[in-house]
Parts: C-alpha cells; sequence; structure tokens
C-alpha cells in the first residue's frame, strides 16, 4: 500500500511539481513562490519520501508516474501542466506516455531519457552517489555541493548553497527510498518513446551539470518533437544559480494551452 503527502498553493491552471532523487517535495521552496503566484501548485513527498509511504520494496518510473497521477486525482485535476527535475524529469516522461490525456504541458529539467544513448557522469559522480548512504545527513548534503552546482556559483553565492543545505537538511531522509530511487533511475528509458510526447514540452539544463550532463537535454530537446531548449551558466541545481529561471518557465505554462 502506498500513501502520498501531497499539498496545493495559488489558484489558477495546476501544475504539478516532481521532485528529484531523495527529495521530498518541499525541495521546490524556491520555486513555488513564484508559479503560485498564476497557478495552482501541487507539489508531493514521493512514496517513501518524507511524509508519504510505501510497503512496495522497489520503485520505477513507470510506478512513481502512476503516484503522480493518483495525486492528480486526489487533488481533483484532470489535466496539469507537468514539471519535473531530475528523478523528476524522468517520472514526467513516463507520466506523458503512461497518462498523457493528464498533461497540458511538460518542463523537463536536469534530466535524462534513459537508454544507451543517455550521458553518464563521469566516475567520482557515480562514485559519491555510491558512498551517499554511507554518510550522514550533514555530511553528505555538504559533500553533494560540488557535484550540485556549479564554480560560480560556489565562489559567488555560498549564501544560496547554505540556505539550500539547511532547509534539505529539515526533511526526513529515507536510505531505502534512495537506493531505491537509485535502481529506478538507472532502468529508466523512455527514449525510444520520446516522439511520442506531443504537448508544448520545455527542457531546462545547467550547462555544468555534473550529475546529469548536459548532453542529455539535447537529446531530449532532439526527441521530443517541437521541444524547446533552455540552457544555462549554472550546474545541477540551476534554479538556486540562477533563480530567475523560474518566472520564464511560470510563461511557459502560462503560453502553453
Amino acid at each position: 500500500m502506498t500513501q502520498l503527502h501531497w499539498e496545493s498553493t495559488g489558484t489558477g491552471e495546476a501544475v504539478l511539481m516532481i521532485t528529484g532523487l531523495g527529495l521530498s517535495g518541499g525541495a521546490w521552496w524556491r520555486t513555488v513562490p513564484v508559479l503560485s503566484k498564476s497557478l495552482r501548485v501541487i507539489t508531493f513527498d514521493s512514496r517513501g519520501v518524507g511524509r508519504s509511504h510505501s510497503r512496495l520494496p522497489s520503485y520505477t518510473t513507470e510506478a512513481m508516474a502512476d503516484d503522480a497521477a493518483s495525486v492528480l486525482d486526489a487533488a481533483g485535476v484532470e489535466r496539469a501542466h507537468v514539471y519535473g527535475f531530475s528523478l523528476g524529469g524522468m517520472v514526467a516522461q513516463q507520466l506523458a506516455l503512461r497518462h498523457a490525456e493528464r498533461v497540458r504541458s511538460l518542463v523537463l529539467g536536469a534530466t535524462h531519457a534513459g537508454g544507451p544513448r543517455a550521458a553518464r557522469p563521469s566516475d567520482d559522480v557515480i562514485a559519491f552517489f555510491r558512498r551517499r548512504t554511507s554518510l550522514s545527513a550533514s555530511d553528505a548534503a555538504r559533500a553533494s555541493v560540488p557535484f550540485n552546482y556549479g564554480p560560480r556559483c560556489r565562489h559567488d553565492h555560498p549564501d544560496r548553497i547554505a540556505e539550500d543545505l539547511r532547509l534539505r537538511l529539515t526533511n526526513p531522509f529515507s536510505e531505502r527510498a534512495y537506493r531505491a530511487q537509485m535502481v529506478a533511475a538507472a532502468l529508466h528509458n523512455c527514449h525510444r518513446r520520446l516522439k511520442r510526447i506531443e504537448v508544448p514540452t520545455l527542457v531546462v539544463h545547467g550547462s555544468e551539470d555534473r550529475m546529469v550532463p548536459v548532453a542529455n537535454a539535447e537529446i531530449l530537446a532532439e526527441g521530443v518533437a517541437g521541444a524547446s531548449l533552455q540552457i544555462l551558466e549554472a550546474g545541477h541545481l540551476y534554479s538556486t544559480e540562477q533563480p530567475e529561471i523560474d518566472e520564464q518557465i511560470a510563461s511557459f505554462f502560462g503560453e502553453a494551452r
């Protein structure tokens, strides 16, 4: 049995936000205030994360997409804009494929389509993922900084990074869910089916992303017919480095009818 915690902020057309690896819906704390000015923003904790629970021992991006559709059901939303980040972007792809009638438009942030063409991170990034669960929450958060943020942000905006870490550490972290989500991300493969996504799509990525190399954004934008591509001078957590992107995404949703 799976029980999902979700929250809703603002009014207007709905946008469903799907977070990245191991993160709760609270990870959208920078973006929600911007999008909720003109949209009804729905966030949720993925199965096994935060205040959501699941007895299933393993996850797939397909199952997580079905979870996302059930959140729309619970919120009484027939169709929504969808914004998926990192692992959440993989789930968003599956949602657009498995429940196409529920998706109004799509933003795919810092993510990949999977399959043999996917650009893999470097060995030191993979090594960090593997040792992540052996570290304390605070040590893991600090160790992630060189992988999550670009050099300019680390130099110019250490205050923003410190704020991210402080808020991230207020949310419970489940090692079991993290490991299961890692498997889900490794097995994810929508590459050959991207052409079936027919809604307006915006691909957003940082040029200095070490977690998910930027080449993956180009693959996504090529695979989804008519997709727009926005490359930022930033690392993986681009909304911390260039928060103005949230306004651009709000405009994209406003224009996607």
